[in-house]
């Protein structure tokens, strides 16, 4: 913990209290409104008929085991004409959580306008997440201010620190200032209904952060080449242990674990690390990662093709056996560097 910063024990205790609607907003001199938590949840009838659905941690949601991220086409700038009908249909298919930042689509926030357009008219058929990126308290409030107004929506529920990487970052969110101070006023102020905390680059990192702050979810990296390098398992386990809800991204690793990745030529390649094709199809990806206790994965789509295919997938899902776990890591292994380079080194 930071010299001068909240102390472990008061941030528990902040955290117990707000949890328990008695801590009043000191900090803008004003009592909280009632609590987003006493709210009814979310809720797509779609869902239960479209695939399975796993306890989202202690949130109290049923979420659907695949789940929207608000990359690919979502975050890319002037894509309204795909992006608002993918989400749209993502909908219309039984999805119940949604995933973006204010880091996704550059300064223009391109994700979080084109989900906007969509919660605006949708927003109690989805668990709607987004996340801050900056470290401090002020930065961080900011960043929620414009995520509220750019998705159309008076609260989240789920906000979440944005890619913790390094035991630096903790301290900066755990200081006096820090970030953490943001997410209690926000959810005593009713704006936010739940707070996570996201990476992959390091699992030491997430764990440390999960014994200093009690986040109802975690998102993590995760994929058939994970056994390769850095494993996240420990973090998985540690995790299942608080109770918590379990998120999992980087399932296909940004398309380069498939059979259907097509690098460049490596002649016109120019990054150390020579791209080759894949090797699971994205069932594989996908049934792989969901044999694991997460409560859902969250993957970024292209087309509506791809979307309806992840959904297809998660409707006919049965777990794989220790033995075809194997298998699939061993199929893995050869492309597990371009698999996992958002790992630290």
């Amino acid at each position: 913990m930071a010299r001068n910063g909240i102390g472990r024990r008061e941030l528990m205790q902040l955290g117990a209290a707000t949890a328990a609607g008695l801590l009043v907003s000191k900090l803008e001199g004003r009592e909280a409104p009632m609590p987003v938590s006493k709210a009814p949840l979310p809720h797509n009838p779609r869902t239960a008929r479209a695939m399975p659905t796993r306890n989202l941690g202690r949130t109290g949601h049923l979420v659907g085991i695949f789940s929207l991220g608000g990359q690919a086409s979502i975050e890319q700038p002037d894509n309204e004409a795909v992006a608002v009908p993918l989400i749209e249909r993502a909908l219309d298919l039984g999805v119940n959580y949604l995933d973006t930042s204010a880091r996704y689509g550059g300064e223009h926030r391109w994700s979080e306008r084109y989900l906007g357009q969509v919660m605006k008219r949708r927003r109690n058929e989805v668990f709607l997440a987004s996340k801050t990126h900056d470290r401090t308290r002020d930065g961080s409030l900011r960043n929620l201010e414009i995520s509220l107004k750019l998705l159309e929506t008076d609260h989240l529920d789920l906000w979440q620190l944005h890619n913790m990487q390094t035991m630096d970052d903790m301290e900066k969110v755990c200081a006096k200032g820090g970030a953490l101070e943001a997410f209690l006023q926000a959810r005593e102020q009713g704006l936010v209904r739940h707070l996570g905390i996201t990476g992959h680059a390091d699992p030491d990192v997430l764990m440390e952060g999960i014994r200093r702050f009690p986040f109802d979810t975690v998102l993590m990296a995760f994929n058939a080449a994970d056994p390769q390098h850095l494993s996240f398992r420990k973090l998985l386990s540690y995790a299942v242990e608080k109770e918590m809800g379990i998120i999992g991204m980087k399932v296909p690793a940004r398309s380069r674990l498939l059979k259907t990745f097509n690098p460049p030529p490596q002649e016109k390649q120019t990054t150390p690390l020579k791209l080759v094709p894949g090797t699971l199809s994205m069932q594989e990806a996908m049934r792989y990662v969901l044999t694991f206790p997460f409560s859902t994965v969250i993957i970024g789509c292209d087309t509506i093709a791809q979307l309806q295919e992840n959904v297809a997938i998660a409707r006919d899902f049965h777990p794989f056996n220790e033995t075809l776990l194997a298998a699939i890591e061993a199929k893995a292994k050869p492309v597990a560097e371009q698999s996992l380079t958002f790992r630290r080194k």
